[in-house]
């Protein structure tokens, strides 16, 4: 990190510090609300980002909003009982019953400290690998780096959410929606069914992610408007003591290992990092009675578990240019936009600007990690407040910002409705059961894929079998292939075991 000293130069003005303040107040309150989730909050300030000067204080903005995001959706779970975001799925477990002892304040307190050395934790490993590995994957020829994006798609197994069948439409979906337009590898125009003025593949990201996450989530909420079950909200200054502290120590390096370490694994989430992290920790503990009762260990293991993935996830999409999750997916095409290509050459590009912004990238979300913590304890009272505010009122005033941040990207109609048009068809394939993110990993590795495969095949012409002779490329095949074999053969376990426990019973 030769640029570091010009990086912190760039990071630690006033203007891109509120920014990034922004971005964790911004984050914290949309992870607060049941529904907004950090992908979408994301999705939707992706194109107001753009406009921001200088680009680092663009990313602080959706890295702000990332990691204030995972730190907020312990908010709701802990007070109404309802994760903010699917990453705090497990904090309710111990959350919601110490709320509903008068201990909500310490809940939140330890959740708050929790996810803040998880994603601290994260980082460090994320700064401190991601060159070596980057430096490694710079050998990489056009087959590598498609076998590369292939086992990428293959991962699409691992975010199917319950059918691997469907999650493998929606990546091929993904990947047809993606080449719609014109081709930059032919140089032709492909699938425009004689649509006018079709923005450039970059620019189709961010509205086609909008309309899947942002209004198929506003269309599913007008169904569910219910209240929510609340616990004892009274916000108090409640600290865990010296004794309690003691306690943490243990689950709070188990999970934020674990945490970084799932997050690493493309595919992989928040929500699985903090069951994974809840369990190891609650065998772990002396105290397993306490857990599911009111255990703060057990807050301390899926908070920091969970934030602990924000580092996690982007060293595979640093570093080799595969979305870690859907956030880093989102991410991932702002950078692109931003003119920055993550992958192996990020690191070795000699443009010292380039340099910079990588640098102050890395150096920014250490900074969010440990300015988030002083905004989560002082702002508590007003942050649990935020779960009051009525559905019928927060989703009309998305729909608003879905359609000025697509008309943001291009100024024209055109970015609008796509958005809208994936809106509906997100809505349409959620109430089949199909998921999201297959569709997004479609977008975003399909053309990576294509022009890679394309420069392989020119250089060897035509030879496809030359794709095996490389180790690389054959290990990531294989890889591949492991990736989706492996949970189909789960599924087929998970439905027999109980098909037999519906006979036995």
């Amino acid at each position: 990190m030769e640029h570091l000293g010009e990086a912190l130069e760039t990071l630690f003005t006033a203007r891109v510090m509120l920014y990034m303040l922004a971005g964790l107040i911004a984050g914290i309150l949309a992870g607060a609300l049941p529904g907004l989730t950090a992908t979408m909050s994301i999705a939707l300030l992706v194109p107001f980002t753009f406009k921001i000067h200088p680009p680092l204080a663009g990313m602080m903005v959706l890295l702000g909003v990332y990691v204030g995001a995972m730190h907020g959706g312990a908010i709701s779970a802990i007070l109404i009982r309802t994760p903010g975001t699917p990453a705090a799925a497990a904090t309710v477990f111990d959350g919601f019953p110490l709320a509903q002892q008068g201990k909500a304040a310490l809940a939140l307190n330890v959740s708050s400290i929790a996810s803040t050395v998880g994603g601290v934790f994260s980082t460090i490993i994320l700064i401190t690998v991601a060159q070596p590995i980057a430096g490694f994957a710079l050998g990489f020829g056009p087959f590598e780096m498609f076998c590369l994006a292939v086992f990428g798609l293959s991962i699409i197994a691992g975010v199917s959410e319950g059918s691997i069948l469907k999650g493998l439409i929606m990546g091929a979906l993904g990947m047809l929606f993606a080449s719609a337009g014109r081709s930059a590898v032919f140089d032709v125009d492909r699938l425009t069914f004689g649509i006018p003025n079709l923005p450039e593949s970059d620019l189709r990201y961010i509205p086609l992610m909008i309309g899947v996450f942002a209004v198929t989530e506003a269309l599913s909420q007008v169904e569910t408007l219910r209240p929510p079950e609340r616990g004892a909200t009274a916000i108090t200054r409640m600290f865990p003591t010296r004794e309690q502290m003691k306690r943490l120590l243990a689950p709070l390096g188990i999970s934020s290992v674990i945490g970084t370490l799932i997050g690493a694994i493309p595919g992989a989430g928040g929500d699985i990092a903090g069951f994974v992290a809840y369990d190891q920790t609650k065998k772990a503990s002396r105290h397993k009675e306490e857990f599911g009762k009111g255990s703060i260990e057990g807050v301390a293991a899926s908070e920091s578990a969970n934030n602990a993935v924000t580092g996690g996830a982007m060293i595979p999409m640093m570093t080799l240019g595969i979305p870690g999750d859907s956030v880093t997916a989102i991410l991932l095409g702002a950078m692109i936009i931003l003119g920055l290509q993550p992958g192996p050459t990020l690191f070795d590009n000699p443009d010292p600007k380039v340099q910079i912004l990588v640098t102050g990238i890395f150096a920014g979300l250490m900074a969010a990690n440990i300015l988030v913590l002083p905004v989560r304890l002082l702002g508590a009272p007003l942050f649990s407040r935020t779960v009051a505010i009525a559905p019928h009122f927060l989703w009309p005033l998305v729909m608003v910002f879905c359609v000025v941040g697509s008309f943001a990207m291009t100024g024209t109609m055109m970015s609008v409705y796509i958005m809208l048009a994936f809106g509906v068809f997100g809505y349409a394939m959620k109430k089949l059961g199909f998921p999201p993110g297959p569709l997004i990993l479609g977008v975003i590795l399909g053309p990576i894929a294509e022009a890679n495969l394309h420069r392989a095949l020119s250089i060897s012409g035509g030879n496809a079998a030359a794709m095996f002779k490389s180790p690389i490329a054959l290990g990531l095949l294989v890889l591949a292939v492991l990736s989706v074999l492996v949970p189909w053969i789960q599924e087929q376990r998970a439905r027999k075991l109980e098909a037999k426990d519906g006979t036995q019973t």
